[in-house]
């Protein structure tokens, strides 16, 4: 959605401050707050669209470093952790298919009415799922951590212990960033009339 680079930077690292802010929330914050992260790359897919190719990996990067910060400092081997296993690789899809439903929603460019917000509740749950099956589902078939045995009635379950945290978490941040994003649209829309409105006639 940002036009030129100078605000397509601006964005980016807006973002990636409040996801290193709250990603870090186990050390930081006692669980205060709830990591951004799965909303983060919704509203980069969305406001940054067209550039996945540099701010998608470096939010991948920097998503990375700031969970070996974290485990780092608790004493653990990063490689030890019970969050980490094959299956943590699978955040990269599990993050891009939110980052694709930012960007659908983008170029689907949603009003203020019931259409456009009908197409942001399928852009934000329809990638928001996917991003949760792909994490949940890799971590509890891959991961050392899930208990043997394993069968797919206790793969729903665990979905069903997780899924409204998650879902919680993520609607609410892409909500206050949507908003952000409308209110700043219309304050432009207003220094644009009121410029205009300075000009000889």
């Amino acid at each position: 959605m940002a036009t030129t680079q100078n605000q397509r930077l601006g964005i980016f690292l807006a973002l990636a401050l409040v996801m290193a802010a709250t990603r870090v929330h186990l050390s930081l914050f006692h669980h205060d707050v709830w990591d951004a992260s799965w909303a983060i790359f919704f509203l980069a897919g969305f406001w940054l669209r067209g550039s996945a190719r540099w701010a998608f990996p470096l939010l991948m990067v920097e998503a990375v470093l700031v969970d070996y910060v974290v485990i780092s400092n608790q004493g653990v081997s990063f490689w030890d952790h019970y969050c980490v296993s094959a299956a943590y690789w699978f955040l990269v899809p599990s993050y891009f298919s939110l980052w694709l439903g930012g960007s659908w929603m983008a170029r689907k460019q949603p009003g203020l009415n019931l259409r456009g917000l009908g197409t942001a509740a399928l852009a934000v749950l329809g990638s928001w799922v996917a991003c949760y099956v792909i994490s949940n589902g890799s971590f509890y078939w891959l991961s050392n951590s899930v208990p043997q045995p394993r069968s797919m009635g206790a793969w729903f379950a665990n979905m069903g212990d997780w899924y409204l945290f998650f879902l919680e978490a993520t609607v609410l941040y892409i909500a206050l960033g949507l908003v952000v994003h409308a209110l700043a649209v219309q304050l432009s829309r207003t220094l644009g009339h009121a410029s205009q409105s300075k000009l000889p006639h």
